[in-house]
């Protein structure tokens, strides 16, 4: 399973009202010691959302973010996955598969990561619907 940032950020931030099926989720799959794909854009992007005072009254710090992900990183199963062989090639047919603008090219990335390493895309965002090869599933409807 890859997990997007939006679980991740509904997993650590208690205000929000995905929290609780976002956290039950990813806290059994890390207790499970299953593979739990995060790549570096998924942890990067999560530490800029919760650092930013534009998305949290009271956002963490950079610092702090920082540290939550390198929880995340140290639990048994978890990985960073990279660009395999085939990525250009996936990334290439993904991006001539719809009609994208310039902010679906992260969501293209990760979903060409999931593809290449034969995961399932952990996320609540439907976006990811688009993408022709690309399995996906809905932690947050199938906790909540």
């Amino acid at each position: 399973m890859l997990v997007d940032a939006n679980i991740l950020v509904y997993a650590y931030s208690s205000s929000m009202a995905e929290h609780s099926a976002a956290g039950q989720w990813l806290d059994a799959q890390l207790a499970s010691g299953g593979q739990v794909a995060l790549p570096w854009e998924t942890t990067t992007a999560f530490v800029r959302l919760v650092a930013n005072p534009r998305m949290f009254p009271q956002p963490a710090t950079v610092a702090q973010a920082w540290e939550q992900v390198e929880r995340w990183l140290t639990q048994p199963g978890v990985w960073i996955p990279t660009a395999t062989r085939n990525h250009a090639e996936i990334f290439g047919e993904l991006c001539r598969g719809g009609e994208f603008a310039a902010n679906d090219v992260p969501d293209i990335h990760l979903a060409t990561l999931a593809i290449s390493h034969g995961l399932k895309v952990a996320t609540h965002d439907r976006g990811f619907g688009r993408f022709e090869g690309l399995r996906v599933f809905d932690p947050i409807k199938a906790v909540g």
